[in-house]
C-alpha cells in the first residue's frame, strides 16, 4: 500500500481553496515509545447565543425550541457516573501507558485539532474507517481521552448502532444509549456517563436497533447533536466504517470534519480510494495511519497489536 504522511499541516488550504495534494500521500500515523508529556492549559466554556424573544419558536413548536435551548453551564455535571474497568487488552494507552510514544502521538494528534479549531469551526469529529477492523475505536478512545486531559469536557460517542466495541474496551455492561434514546420521546440529552477514570463522557449505541439508517435520519439525531454542542467543548463521533454503509455519511453532515483511520497491511489503496471519495475535501481533516511497520525512529515505528479495532 502506498505510504501516507501528515495531512493535518494543510489545515489552512482547506480554507483557502488551494487544490489538496494527492489525498493516498498524507495522514497522521500513530505508534509506540517512551515520553510523557501533560499539557494543562484552561478550558474555553462555548455557549449557544441567546434567542431574542421576537424569534422564539411558537407553542406548537415548543419541543423543537426546547431541544436547541441553551443548557445551564454545568449541565454535563448531571449525568451519572460510571466506574469502569480499563485493561491493557482495551489498549487505551494515554490512560494505561502515558510514557509511551503511542500517548505521545495520540495528545500531538490532539495539538494538531486544537490549532485548526484557531482558524475554522471544529468541535464536532468524526473517526471513520473504509472498512472494518482499521483501529477506528481505538483512534476515538484516545483522542477523547488526551483532549479531557487539558480540563475539557468531551464526550465519545459511539455511533456504531450495528456492531459497537467501546462500551466492551470500558467493561461495562449493556446500558440504554444513542438507540433508545433516538426512539423515544425525549427531547433533553439522556443516557449519558461520566467515566471517572478515563477522565471523559460516553454516551453509548445502547441495544442494535432494527432500523438504524431510519433512526439517525429521523432528524432526532441532528437535534441531539445540536443540544450537545452546548454542553461539551469537544463530541468525538466513533461511526461504522464508510463501506459499505451509508450510515456514515449521515454522521459526516452532523459533524464539523473527519479524520480517516486506515491500518498498513489491510487498507488497499483502491478502498483507501474509495473511502476518499465518498468524503467531501472541505470535511476531511487528515487520514491516521494505524499499524505502521516502517523502521524509522524519527516519526514514527509499529503500533497497533494484531487485531486492534
Amino acid at each position: 500500500m502506498s505510504r501516507i504522511f501528515d495531512a493535518l499541516q494543510r489545515s489552512g488550504t482547506e480554507q483557502s481553496g488551494v487544490e489538496y495534494p494527492d489525498m493516498v500521500s498524507v495522514a497522521t500515523e500513530v505508534f509506540e515509545a517512551p515520553r510523557r508529556q501533560k499539557p494543562q492549559d484552561q478550558a474555553i466554556a462555548e455557549k449557544a447565543p441567546a434567542i431574542p424573544p421576537s424569534m422564539q419558536a411558537p407553542p406548537v413548536q415548543s419541543a423543537i425550541a426546547e431541544i436547541i435551548a441553551e443548557p445551564k453551564a454545568d449541565a454535563a455535571l448531571d449525568f451519572p457516573s460510571m466506574e469502569v474497568s480499563v485493561t491493557p487488552d482495551s489498549r487505551l494507552v494515554y490512560f494505561m501507558e502515558p510514557d509511551s510514544l503511542a500517548a505521545e502521538k495520540f495528545r500531538f494528534l490532539g495539538v494538531r485539532l486544537r490549532q485548526l479549531q484557531q482558524n475554522r469551526t471544529l468541535k464536532k469529529v468524526l473517526i471513520t474507517s473504509t472498512i472494518p477492523e482499521e483501529g477506528k475505536s481505538l483512534v476515538s478512545a484516545n483522542l477523547a481521552g488526551v483532549l479531557a486531559q487539558r480540563k475539557q469536557k468531551v464526550l465519545l460517542i459511539e455511533g456504531d448502532l450495528r456492531r459497537p466495541t467501546l462500551s466492551q474496551q470500558f467493561g461495562l455492561g449493556r446500558l440504554a444509549g444513542l438507540a433508545e434514546w433516538l426512539q423515544s420521546g425525549q427531547q433533553t440529552a439522556s443516557n449519558i456517563y461520566q467515566l471517572g477514570g478515563p477522565g471523559f463522557w460516553l454516551m453509548p449505541a445502547g441495544d442494535p436497533p432494527a432500523n438504524p439508517l431510519e433512526l439517525m435520519q429521523s432528524g432526532r439525531l441532528s437535534k441531539l447533536m445540536t443540544q450537545l454542542a452546548t454542553i461539551f467543548d469537544w463530541i468525538i463521533v466513533d461511526s461504522p466504517p464508510l463501506l459499505p454503509l451509508a450510515d456514515t455519511t449521515v454522521w459526516a453532515r452532523l459533524t464539523d470534519g473527519t479524520l480517516l483511520v486506515a491500518r498498513e497491511g489491510r487498507t488497499e489503496k483502491s478502498a483507501l480510494l474509495s473511502g476518499l471519495e465518498i468524503l467531501k475535501k472541505s470535511d476531511l481533516l487528515g487520514v491516521v495511519l494505524n499499524g505502521c511497520s516502517r523502521s524509522e525512529t524519527n516519526y514514527y515505528q509499529r503500533y497497533a497489536p494484531a487485531g486492534a479495532k
